[in-house]
C-alpha cells in the first residue's frame, strides 16, 4: 500500500457528488471513470481522458466546468495535488519522453544522474549519524532488515553485506508476506535493531513494521531520502541518499553506493573482520569459478615437495 494523502481526490469526489443531479448522461460517463481511476486520470492530458471515457475532448472540457472548475486543466491540478508524490515520476517521465533524445543520450544522462545523486549523498553525510549506524549495527543482538517495492532488493544487498560481520542479520520481506515481519518483531527487544529503508512513493507496509519495532523497543535505523519521509520520523538513526531521476521513480544507485559504505564501515569496526572474511571464501571455495584448479595445483605441489628431514641428533658422549 502507497503512504499519500487523498484529500484533493476526495475533493473532486465531493464535487462530483454535489454536482451528479445536474450532469448530462455523457457528463456522467466521464464522472463514472474519474472515480473509479483517479490516480490514472490525474496523469492524462484531456485527450487520452476523452478517449478512455468514451466522450468528445469538448465534453471532457465541459465536464470539468460543470465542478466548477476554470477547465480541464485546473480539474486535473486539483485531482494530482493528493496524489503528487506518487504521480512526480510519471509526470518527470513524461517530460523526458516528450524530449527527442537518443538511446545514447538517454545512457549518458542515466549515469549522469547517477553520479550526481552518489555525490549529493556523499555531501549530505552526517558524520555523528554515520558513526551511530555503525555502533548501532555492531551492538545488535539481532539485525532485521525491512524494505518492499523496490526496497527488497535493497535490503537483500544490505542484509548479505552485513551478514558478513554480523551474527544474526534477518531479512524480513518473504513469501508469506509482511505478516511474516510482524511475526518476527513480536519477538524483538532493545538489544535488537531494524534497519528499514523506504524511498518515494512510500510503502505503507514499511512503516507498519517499523511502528511494531518502535512498540517493542527495538531500535531504528533508517535509510531514507529526506527528512520528510515518513520513515525518519520513526527512526533512531537516518541516513539519507538522493534518488532523483526522470527515468524512474527512484535512482537506485545511490542507495546501493550508501549501502556498500555502510557495510564498508562495518567491516572497520567489526572486531575480528578479516578472519570473517577470510572463513566466508574458504566456506563458499567449492563453488568459486578457478578455485578448483587452484586446489589441484597445491595439492601437487605437495606431493612434489621433498620429504623434511630428520633432525640430525648427535650421539652424547658416554
Amino acid at each position: 500500500m502507497l503512504a499519500s494523502s487523498a484529500s484533493s481526490a476526495t475533493t473532486v469526489a465531493q464535487r462530483i457528488a454535489q454536482a451528479l443531479p445536474q450532469l448530462t448522461r455523457s457528463h456522467r460517463q466521464v464522472a463514472d471513470y474519474v472515480l473509479e481511476r483517479p490516480l490514472q486520470v490525474a496523469t492524462l492530458p484531456i485527450d487520452e481522458l476523452a478517449t478512455a471515457a468514451g466522450v468528445s475532448v469538448a465534453t471532457a472540457n465541459r465536464f470539468a466546468r460543470a465542478l466548477g472548475f476554470d477547465g480541464y486543466a485546473n480539474f486535473r491540478a486539483e485531482l494530482v495535488r493528493g496524489f503528487e508524490p506518487l504521480l512526480a515520476p510519471v509526470e518527470r517521465l513524461r517530460g523526458s519522453l516528450a524530449q527527442p533524445s537518443t538511446v545514447a543520450e538517454v545512457f549518458a544522462a542515466a549515469l549522469e544522474e547517477s553520479r550526481g545523486n552518489i555525490e549529493a549523498t556523499r555531501q549530505a553525510l552526517d558524520p555523528a549519524s554515520c558513526e551511530a549506524a555503525v555502533a548501532r549495527i555492531l551492538d545488535a543482538r539481532t539485525i532485521y532488515v525491512v524494505g518492499f517495492g523496490a526496497s527488497a532488493w535493497l535490503s537483500g544487498l544490505l542484509q548479505h553485506g552485513l551478514d558478513t560481520y554480523c551474527a544474526d542479520v534477518r531479512l524480513l520481506p518473504s513469501v508469506s508476506g509482511v505478516t511474516h515481519g510482524a511475526r518476527a518483531l513480536s519477538r524483538g527487544g532493545p538489544r535488537d535493531l531494524l534497519v528499514a529503508l523506504s524511498f518515494p512513493r512510500y510503502l505503507t507496509d514499511t512503516m507498519a513494521l517499523t511502528g511494531i519495532a518502535r512498540a517493542q523497543g527495538v531500535g531504528v535505523l533508517a535509510l531514507t531520502d529526506r527528512p520528510s519521509s515518513p520513515l525518519a520520523p520513526l527512526a533512531d538513526v537516518v541516513l539519507y541518499a538522493q534518488t532523483e531521476t526522470r527515468y524512474r521513480p527512484n535512482c537506485e544507485t545511490s542507495v546501493l553506493a550508501l549501502i556498500e559504505a555502510l557495510t564498508s564501515a562495518v567491516a572497520l569496526r567489526a572486531p575480528g573482520a578479516f578472519q570473517a572474511a577470510g572463513k566466508i571464501v574458504h566456506s563458499v571455495m567449492p563453488w568459486l569459478h578457478g578455485a578448483q584448479d587452484l586446489r589441484a595445483a597445491n595439492a601437487e605441489k605437495n606431493q612434489q615437495a621433498p620429504a623434511p628431514r630428520a633432525p640430525n641428533r648427535k650421539k652424547k658422549a658416554r
